[in-house]
């Protein structure tokens, strides 16, 4: 999507970035887990944020959306600080832990919550089955989801954040659990949502996925150590892989 293009959207301008972190800090008492975080995340652009377990990925996001309050810098949404009631339509978010209805079914689950967003009707029937069509749980929609696995819980907690097209997509960790197949389509389904002008923001373990988002932020030691092109990183680096990328930048900064 070319910059140059103006888009008005609940009046902002597709030009500028949906997500804004600019000198970001987070502490949990006396522990800084955030220490100086700057990242964008434009219209049209899938950013994968990566780094180590316990490096604040998720903080990262729960900074982003008001679900933890900034202890310095700057974080706003569609150019507004989070949270905001106004914007939750907006975007859909997916967090490392699904929080589900477990006594409910899969399909009363996904109207419970496209019902939150606005969505009712014809329009809900047609949206839960979009959705569940690209997480393959169309024949498992009337089951309880107390039955259900764990990968088909973190395959309803997807579907459940793609309801509505939401211009934001925040996703902590989408593909724990899921087989390489239904990986594959999934990541078909954000390149899609990508190509319409939308924005992803995604957490990720695996490095193989790192490869396949326009820009990867590298979190190391409360910072984003490197922010660019996954080609670009493995050009400075002077390596193939983002996962050398990820090993390379952890030696620099021990």
């Amino acid at each position: 999507m070319s910059n140059q293009l103006l888009t008005f959207k609940g009046g902002i301008e597709m030009t500028d970035a949906i997500i804004d972190l600019k000198h970001l800090v987070k502490r949990f008492g006396k522990q800084t887990v955030l220490k100086d975080i700057n990242l964008t995340v434009q219209p049209g652009e899938i950013v994968g944020l990566i780094g180590p377990s316990g490096a604040g990925k998720s903080t990262v996001i729960k900074t982003t959306l008001g679900m933890e309050v900034t202890d310095g810098g700057s974080a706003t949404v569609f150019g507004e600080t989070m949270p905001n009631r106004m914007l939750l339509a907006r975007i859909g978010y997916m967090a490392q832990t699904d929080a589900l209805y477990d006594t409910l079914s899969g399909r009363e689950n996904l109207k419970f919550f496209g019902q939150m967003k606005g969505i009712s009707g014809a329009e809900l029937n047609q949206a839960m089955d979009h959705v569940a069509g690209v997480v393959d749980l169309k024949a498992d929609l009337d089951k309880r989801v107390s039955g259900y696995s764990g990968g088909m819980q973190r395959r309803l907690s997807l579907a459940i954040a793609l309801l509505g097209n939401p211009e934001l997509l925040v996703l902590d960790e989408p593909t724990v659990g899921i087989d390489p197949a239904l990986r594959r389509q999934i990541w078909a389904e954000l390149n899609a949502i990508r190509d319409e002008g939308r924005a992803i923001l995604i957490t990720t373990h695996v490095m193989d996925e790192a490869e396949l988002v326009d820009k990867v932020a590298l979190l190391l030691g409360g910072k984003v150590m490197a922010f660019d092109e996954p080609v670009v990183l493995k050009s400075q680096y002077k390596v193939n892989t983002i996962e050398d990328v990820f090993l390379k930048a952890e030696g620099d900064l021990k």
